[in-house]
């Protein structure tokens, strides 16, 4: 079994990976560490598990009766919390935030599984992907693979309100975000540089800029987004290479027809679809931004740096109905 500690326990991630952990027939949890939250039952907090677990938050963090810890903090506390607590050197550790998705001095591979898979199955260090980041980069890198990236790329995309964290504030109020739309950090939202690094990383060059336009949506859970390519290639080509890029993909699938948020919540698939108009390249891509966004992607992570069968623990029901 892969003993696994947790550290960030009580929020939204936190409670997202308990769950799949729970649920996993090659782990168990050792520690889920939340200083607030200390002796409490972590069925308490997420109480989606009532009846799943007795399992209790804890203080204490036993780093040496683990295999690999997960870093369930919010963005700019993994580098400090490793400046001031030391880690045995054979735990693996895969960081939720954003601290080391961009290389860097530090030994951390970026665990976008669709263009890193070896480099994750070999790593004792993994920084795993933004939501934003994962839908936009699963909808432009086959476009990159086939050198399209030449201009201008627009992006628009859409969240749910999970996406902002489980600590209230006002755009996350019920009252403020039903029935309502709004956007945020336009054109400088923190994902665009590791989305430009692994576009660099497949087309081997990026000078065009990507335009992205963050949205608040008026639900829980999921990101869709949709992409604009300018480029005269045939669509019949752009299909073939977009199937074929993710014919191996345990999670990442094209469909021939529109694509729509709830055949992806709820599980760790990311869907992807083309449609030409014109010399404009419509790429359209969508995923549960807590899963194939966040933990079902970085317990996809664990499976890989362990050796085992990547879907291993991950394969749900999307809430289509």
């Amino acid at each position: 079994m892969i003993r696994v500690g947790i550290l960030g326990a009580a929020g939204y991630t936190g409670g997202e990976l308990i769950r799949l952990l729970l649920n996993h027939p090659e782990a168990e949890i050792v520690f889920a560490n939340s200083e607030s939250n200390a002796g409490n039952l972590v069925s308490d907090v997420h109480e989606g598990l009532i009846g799943e677990t007795d399992l209790r938050f804890s203080l204490e963090m036993p780093f040496d009766q683990v295999d690999v810890v997960f870093f369930c903090f919010g963005h700019g506390k993994s580098e400090q919390f490793l400046k001031e607590h030391s880690i045995p050197g054979n735990v693996k550790i895969i960081d939720l935030a954003q601290d080391f998705r961009i290389k860097g001095s530090h030994d951390y591979v970026y665990g976008l599984p669709e263009i890193n898979r070896e480099a994750i199955s070999q790593a004792r260090h993994v920084a795993n992907p933004g939501c934003f980041a994962t839908c936009i980069q699963v909808a432009l890198l086959p476009a990159a693979y086939l050198n399209l990236l030449k201009e201008d790329v627009a992006v628009n995309a859409i969240t749910g309100s999970t996406g902002a964290g489980q600590k209230p504030g006002p755009t996350t109020h019920f009252s403020w975000r039903t029935d309502n739309l709004s956007i945020y950090k336009p054109f400088q939202h923190q994902h665009v540089a590791e989305i430009r690094q692994s576009l660099t990383q497949v087309q081997g060059y990026l000078d065009a800029s990507i335009d992205f336009i963050p949205y608040r949506g008026n639900f829980a859970r999921g990101i869709f987004c949709t992409c604009v390519v300018r480029t005269k290639a045939p669509e019949a080509d752009i299909v073939e290479a977009y199937k074929d890029f993710y014919a191996d993909a345990a999670f990442t699938h094209y469909s021939d027809k529109p694509i729509d948020l709830k055949q992806v919540v709820n599980t760790n698939k990311a869907l992807v679809h083309c449609e030409k108009h014109g010399d404009k390249l419509l790429v359209t891509s969508c995923i549960d931004n807590l899963l194939k966004g966040a933990v079902g992607q970085a317990v996809q992570n664990m499976n890989l740096m362990f050796g085992i069968d990547e879907r291993t623990g991950l394969r749900l029901k999307p809430s289509a109905f």
